[in-house]
């Protein structure tokens, strides 16, 4: 519609006849958001028309009205419509709409209307700098004393399938809260209410949220229609760390009343006089006797009372976990909000909050867990893990950046309006690991490190749709060896970022010396001995090897004892025909090998089967130690088990009377360390090749397990000064030196790496005062 029609629109909108009047507003909805249509409009008296069509028509008549006046207002005209002595009647009929009309175009409308009212107030920036005017929560504050519904039906408007009508109750709640927080919004409803403007705003926040608030939103949160409510969802996400923010800037202070009476609960609801429960009567005492006890005791402080004594108890304070006596400055980092979060958890588990003292005070000081300061140091765990101090644009720029998908994860955190259960679910998740790690008072910090990994892994990780019942128990049933898992690597990723360099350098010594240690326990393995077996002689068809072979099976002894001299020269063995309860010592060894003779060592270890390797997972471990080896009952030979290795020494000079097994041929052709198909590995000395002397075994040994078999063959190399090869004793290495990494990074303060150079470091000195006479001393 063109400006020349103006008057002939105004004139059916002041018609009696409602059919005309439905038609000229129906065109003017469309055509008012013109800013130059506007202008002539307003210029031309439209405001006073289009007010009484609000105040006096019904149906789809007063819905294009509505409809009318939020798009004006949208275009920042028409604001004169709510000044004036009959202001307050228009702003009461808006409200009285949507307590009491059930049609879902007109609750739109009002809703709109409600929510430009609001925003525009001076405290927000969006209104004209001018003294107090009929503009934000004040205006609203006659016509909601008249209906005092009216925020509870707002709020259950969120439940609305209707999701533009959800979407403007949603955009009014949010300028309620944003005008309420804002100096201006808190100076007007103080005045309202005729007291101070110090608790004011928070009063009202609470009592949106005693109407369903918190719930509506976070249901709205993990739906599936977040696309149409996307913007009001993430700028309510964003008032909900104004709020956070906001409660942690109030500091504690005991002048005022609200914290002293916050403060006095907790002393109340600890139970104080259980102080004298089980004294005298042992942990053994019962409910009954505790009862009596604490009557006593309150007859007692009734009784001091009233004759004027003021018993005190030394750590009234310290008892509930805090580090003095003066608890208002311990609240100084985590302010009110830290208040509020031990408040809430004392009222909702006041039996468990007692029971937790009463079980703490029977421990040394030293060793309880501070209740007081645990709950302080999740609620700055979870502000700091939500980025309560992010800025609230960061999210609705980083929302139009990405596609609809990707932002409803990433941005959407429905958790952070359950910021009270998670902050109790987190604080039991404190104790439980305080508990279960033995921790002292000088391992807080530590224990408050496994929290905020605990809430990264649990809360973080967890998706839009998980419920919130879910993340409660991840947090209560998160398997501990786990989570310190996760600390180390994050120890690790900290510390690479910080110290690249020197942190490779660490492992490089770390391994050396896990090395060193591991080659001194495969030693000492050797030098303790151990047990092999003999396989059989093998029967042959020639009757003079007949004889032989005969010969050699009668005197078969199928078992051999081997065991390292003291000086570390000499390789002892003897053969015997049975395994003795006690280990033979070295005067009973009447063989040996002189270790500077050995020219190689060849062996076929091979992976062991899932039989032996659960059977020998015992020994293994108990080799990490070093302080049990293998030691194996005496057996006869038609019970000792079936031997999978052999170790071969070989040398280039033998020595009369040592047997010479013939060379096994899957091993002779292997390279020196290496490993051929069969599993055969050949760690050679002084092997030659060409012309030089023919290398010859003199000692064959087979143990009884693939964990002895690595514990032998990796003792000669190492012996030898050759390196390991076997995977069980490279793991054993690996296992140590990380251990070694992790006991060096869990002893380095976390401040460290973040700490930055020294006061005063890279300063130069100034040389004011200073000639050339100067030396240097060497």
């Amino acid at each position: 519609m063109d400006q020349a029609g103006i008057p002939a629109l105004l004139a059916r909108l002041a018609s009696d006849e409602d059919a005309a009047r439905k038609m000229a507003v129906f065109k003017l909805q469309s055509s008012i958001n013109d800013p130059a249509f506007a202008d002539v409009f307003i210029s031309s008296g439209g405001l006073v028309i289009l007010r009484r069509l609000i105040m006096s028509t019904t149906g789809n008549t007063l819905a294009y009205s509505l409809q009318s006046l939020s798009r004006l207002l949208e275009v920042d005209m028409g604001w004169d419509i709510f000044e004036g002595a009959a202001a307050g009647d228009l702003v009461e009929r808006v409200v009285q709409l949507i307590v009491t009309n059930p049609l879902v175009n007109i609750l739109r409308g009002a809703m709109a209307i409600l929510v430009a009212l609001v925003g525009h107030s001076p405290g927000n920036g969006r209104g004209p700098a001018r003294t107090p005017g009929p503009f934000g929560f004040r205006a609203l504050k006659p016509a909601v004393a008249v209906y005092p519904q009216f925020f509870e039906l707002v709020i259950v408007q969120l439940q609305s399938a209707d999701h533009a009508l959800c979407a403007n109750a949603l955009m009014l709640i949010n300028a309620l809260i944003r005008d309420a927080v804002s100096n201006d919004g808190i100076a007007a409803v103080a005045m309202s209410k005729g007291t101070g403007v110090g608790e004011e705003w928070s009063k009202f926040i609470k009592r949106l949220q005693d109407l369903g608030l918190i719930k509506a939103v976070y249901n709205l949160m993990q739906s599936s229609s977040l696309q149409d409510l996307a913007h009001p969802l993430l700028e309510f996400q964003s008032l909900t760390k104004v709020l956070l923010r906001r409660w942690r800037e109030v500091r504690v202070d005991l002048e005022r009343p609200e914290h002293r009476r916050a403060l006095k609960g907790l002393h109340l609801a600890s139970a104080p006089d259980r102080r004298h429960v089980n004294v005298g009567t042992g942990a053994g005492a019962g409910a009954g006797a505790g009862v009596a006890a604490t009557t006593v005791a309150t007859a007692e402080d009734s009784e001091a009372a009233k004759k004027g004594s003021r018993r005190h108890n030394p750590e009234k304070w310290r008892r509930l976990g805090f580090e003095t006596e003066s608890p208002a400055v311990e609240f100084d980092v985590a302010g009110f909000l830290g208040m509020m979060d031990l408040t809430d958890y004392v009222r909702k588990n006041e039996d468990g909050f007692q029971k937790l003292l009463l079980e703490q005070s029977t421990k040394p000081l030293h060793e309880r867990c501070p209740v007081a300061r645990a709950s302080l140091a999740v609620t700055m765990i979870l502000y700091d893990h939500f980025e309560v101090d992010r800025t609230d644009t960061d999210d609705l720029r980083s929302y139009q950046s990405l596609d609809a998908a990707k932002a409803n994860d990433k941005l959407f955190r429905p958790l952070l309006l359950q910021w009270s259960r998670l902050h109790t679910a987190g604080l039991h998740a404190f104790f439980r690991m305080w508990k279960t790690t033995g921790a002292e008072r000088d391992d807080f910090d530590k224990v408050a490190e496994l929290a905020r990994i605990l809430i990264e892994q649990v809360v973080g990780q967890a998706s839009r749709t998980k419920d919130v019942l879910e993340v409660e128990d991840d947090l209560q049933e998160y398997d501990g060896g786990r989570l310190r898992e996760l600390q180390m690597d994050l120890l690790e990723l900290s510390f690479e970022d910080q110290w690249g360099s020197h942190l490779y350098q660490v492992r490089e010594e770390l391994k050396h010396e896990a090395l060193q240690f591991v080659k001194e326990q495969r030693i000492r393995c050797l030098l303790e001995g151990s047990w092999f077996t003999k396989p059989q002689p093998r029967s042959t068809n020639n009757y003079q090897q007949q004889q032989n072979s005969y010969q050699k099976r009668r005197l078969y002894q199928p078992w051999r004892f081997a065991k390292l001299s003291h000086n570390r020269r000499y390789l002892h063995y003897a053969d015997f025909p049975e395994q003795t309860a006690q280990d033979p010592g070295l005067e009973a060894l009447t063989e040996k090998v002189d270790l500077g003779t050995i020219s190689s060592v060849v062996s076929n270890v091979s992976a062991p089967s899932e039989a032996e390797t659960e059977s020998q997972s015992q020994n293994s471990s108990a080799a990490v130690s070093n302080s049990t080896h293998h030691k194996h009952a005496p057996t006869s030979a038609s019970t000792a088990t079936k031997a999978t290795t052999k170790i071969t020494i070989y040398s280039y000079s033998p020595e009369a009377g040592e047997e010479k097994p013939p060379l096994d041929p899957a091993g002779a052709g292997a390279g020196a360390g290496e490993a051929n198909e069969n599993g055969t590995a050949n760690a050679p000395v002084n092997g030659g090749s060409g012309g030089e002397p023919k290398e010859h075994p003199i000692l064959t040994l087979f143990p009884l397990n693939h964990s002895l078999a690595s514990e032998w063959l990796d003792g000669l190399l190492m012996l030898l000064n050759q390196a390991p090869i076997t995977a069980e004793t490279n793991k054993l290495v690996t296992l140590v030196s990380e251990y070694g990494l992790k006991i060096r990074l869990l002893n380095v303060r976390l401040e460290a790496v973040h700490a930055g150079p020294a006061p005063g470091a890279g300063v130069v000195p100034s040389r004011e005062g200073l000639d050339e006479d100067y030396f240097y001393e060497i």
